[in-house]
């Protein structure tokens, strides 16, 4: 799967480095869950038991890559939610601090929006956002109206 500057592919073992990076980061985390940075084995732990059983039925939170590099730089993806005891499906999308403010949150979004309804036939997604955290704010009001 792929967008104009981005590589999604599912997480694997070896991608624990990186994962356990992103959790460490507390500007990275500070708006998911209760915003507290998590061990390198309480990540271990996530990756093992929610990232790599999600992958069904095409959901699940993947790894992106940049093309031109191959590096990792978040991950992005379709997840389901309960919300008010309703069944969703959150478009999340994760960035590594080096990759702020240069559209690729905007562009995973974006892919995952298309993806959901071309591929997996979704009439409805959502986004869950804390209320402080302005810049997710901005890109799924953007990805709402379209890039």
């Amino acid at each position: 799967m792929e967008s104009e500057r981005l590589q999604f592919r599912e997480y694997s073992m070896e991608d624990l480095e990186f994962y356990a990076s992103l959790w460490g980061q507390s500007d990275v985390v500070q708006y998911i869950g209760k915003g507290l940075t998590k061990t390198k084995k309480e990540a271990t732990k996530s990756l093992e038991n929610w990232i790599l059983p999600g992958y069904k039925n095409g959901l699940g939170l993947y790894i992106i890559l940049h093309k031109e590099t191959g590096e990792p730089i978040g991950h992005a993806g379709l997840v389901r939610q309960i919300v008010e005891g309703r069944r969703e499906t959150e478009i999340g999308y994760w960035l590594a601090k080096p990759f702020w403010g240069k559209g690729f949150a905007s562009e995973a979004a974006a892919f995952f929006m298309s993806y959901g309804k071309i591929q997996l036939k979704y009439g409805r997604m959502i986004s869950l956002i804390h209320p402080k955290n302005t810049a997710s704010i901005a890109v799924a009001k953007k990805n709402r109206h379209g890039l």
